[in-house]
């Protein structure tokens, strides 16, 4: 142990134990030490604020209950996994001042060998674990800031009609009709997984035939109210009269919705020879088939969702068809000499 005095203050820094420090070496250390108490250090008061710099499990302990119940539930499940298997791991004991932008563009280098997009929603997790640190008075910095993403293109996947038809024959031979249901749904609706697999009985009108989705579950995080096809209200009605639940797919354990059904989903894409079809490229093609059908991309983002007209943007080649089929109306008008 070394004894000193700082402002007047009487310290006792504990150098190390015997037989890990033997007493020459101990002396070199005190006398390090020393000088550097000379200059003003105070190597007692760095090693207890040290030890009180929060680590980054103390960050994510923060961001899971200050920020996290703000996102939506799907968005929530992610972010946990990534916190439990990816950042604890690695990094938890670490003080989130010590984290370097290193040691995050490693991690991504390594998750992009075998997953891309992963990699890069991991980063944008870090960076916003860092950025609520700098607010909440825990870091000054921003180590995830300029780490080259990978690059993503948008799939353009979509259900032709010959797929459809194997998708539906597949649906209803499917021993889970619960499961049947809620893909149909997605289907009729375009609406995202998270929302059917969460919908609730109070949310609809099917009378007036409108699903009013809550700003909690919805992405843009503002109530969004969607009309119902004719095809979809029967779907609606059948469920209703045998239901049981407050939830349209209620899961196994009470009061809770239907979990995940991805592993349900590839053995109904098995079964109907679908290939490469994910559960999301049904609100693609629900999307194709407005846009083919002529209408208005204003009109497709609004059934969808959308907060942003680019998003929709992607579905502007869709409407080809229907230009098409406008303009040969007008020059058949034409060619034939006659007025509209």
């Amino acid at each position: 142990m070394l004894n000193y005095r700082v402002d007047g203050r009487e310290r006792r820094f504990t150098i190390g134990s015997h037989p890990e420090w033997s007493a020459a070496a101990a002396r070199k250390e005190a006398e390090s030490l020393k000088r550097r108490i000379d200059r003003g250090e105070d190597p007692l008061g760095r090693r207890q604020e040290t030890r009180q710099t929060p680590t980054m499990a103390d960050l994510c302990a923060l961001y899971i209950e200050r920020h996290l119940p703000k996102k939506r539930p799907s968005s929530q499940r992610d972010d946990r996994v990534f916190i439990r298997t990816l950042i604890l791991p690695r990094f938890g004991p670490e003080k989130v001042t010590a984290m370097r932008h290193g040691d995050i563009e490693a991690l991504h280098r390594e998750i992009s060998a075998h997953a891309p997009y992963r990699a890069n929603r991991l980063v944008a997790l870090f960076s916003k674990l860092f950025s609520l640190g700098i607010n909440w008075g825990l870091t000054t910095e921003n180590p995830a800031k300029g780490i080259e993403r990978n690059p993503e293109r948008m799939r353009t996947r979509y259900l032709d009609a010959d797929e459809l038809a194997r998708l539906q024959a597949a649906l209803d031979t499917y021993s889970s009709q619960q499961v049947a249901n809620a893909i149909r749904l997605l289907l009729l609706t375009g609406a995202r997984r998270s929302e059917v697999l969460a919908a609730r009985w109070d949310q609809f009108n099917l009378e007036s035939g409108v699903w009013t989705k809550p700003a909690a579950s919805v992405k843009q995080a503002r109530e969004h109210r969607v009309p119902l096809s004719v095809a979809a209200v029967a779907l609606l009605q059948a469920m209703r009269a045998e239901a049981s639940s407050a939830y349209l797919f209620p899961g196994k354990a009470e009061g809770r919705p239907l979990g995940d059904i991805k592993k349900a989903w590839a053995s109904i894409c098995r079964r109907a020879g679908l290939e490469d079809l994910r559960l999301h490229d049904l609100r693609h093609s629900y999307a194709s088939y407005l846009a083919s059908a002529g209408h208005s991309l204003p009109t497709i983002g609004a059934l969808l969702g959308h907060s942003q007209a680019q998003t929709t943007q992607r579905y502007a080649h869709l409407l080809d068809d229907a230009l098409r089929r406008a303009t040969e109306h007008v020059s058949t008008v034409l060619s034939a000499g006659r007025g509209p």
